[in-house]
């Protein structure tokens, strides 16, 4: 009885002592592993048999400056990377992609990037794609950034962010998110309609 009252009270302390226990931030920003961002990962059941290459990138899968957003002390192109992706199993009547990083200071992490009713005949974007040659159709919503379309890297300085690319395959071919609709909203009907899915990740930090 002794020993569980002295395991209760540990756990209990742990719990209150919040922000403040050691290394709880540290560990936070460095690995991403308690990041309020990774549990919004989806829990979509659908198979990741979605192939996603992102173009640009170096080696180390470092985003290229024409990525990285102008402003806020970041001075890049801000221009959407290229992206090309397998095909969706059959059924698929058209894609949609996030582009979310789990590792910003918000709790939940920061939406940069979500496109909509994209044909199911596309499985590529050119460089700039968001805002020089989006498919006739495809929607793009409201980011973290306060507006439609994409928002590049710029982290605070520190150890780089991650940056993770997902592709869903859907049996819709309009998803109807509403204008202004948040990431976590589309992320919500996505889970509905998704077949398959694929993810790839890039990296950039100051």
């Amino acid at each position: 009885m002794r020993k569980t009252l002295s395991i209760t009270f540990v756990l209990l302390a742990l719990t209150a002592c919040g922000s403040s226990c050691p290394e709880s931030t540290t560990t936070a920003t460095t690995t991403g592993a308690t990041s309020g961002g990774d549990m919004l990962r989806d829990p979509n059941p659908a198979p990741e048999t979605i192939s996603v290459t992102i173009g640009g990138t170096d080696a180390s899968g470092r985003f290229a400056d024409a990525q990285v957003f102008s402003g806020f002390g970041c001075t890049g192109g801000n221009q959407s990377p290229a992206l090309s992706w397998t095909a969706g199993p059959e059924g698929t009547l058209s894609y949609a992609i996030v582009m979310h990083d789990p590792d910003a200071p918000t709790g939940v992490g920061f939406f940069h990037w979500i496109v909509t009713d994209l044909p199911a005949t596309t499985t590529s974007l050119a460089e700039a794609a968001s805002t020089t040659s989006m498919p006739a159709g495809a929607v793009q919503s409201y980011t973290d950034f306060g507006g439609n379309g994409y928002g590049g890297p710029c982290p605070p300085p520190g150890p780089a962010h991650r940056y993770e690319i997902s592709v869903y395959a859907l049996d819709t071919a309009t998803l109807g998110v509403p204008p202004g609709g948040t990431g976590a909203l589309t992320r919500f009907m996505l889970r509905q309609h998704t077949l398959a899915i694929g993810r790839a990740q890039a990296t950039w930090g100051r």
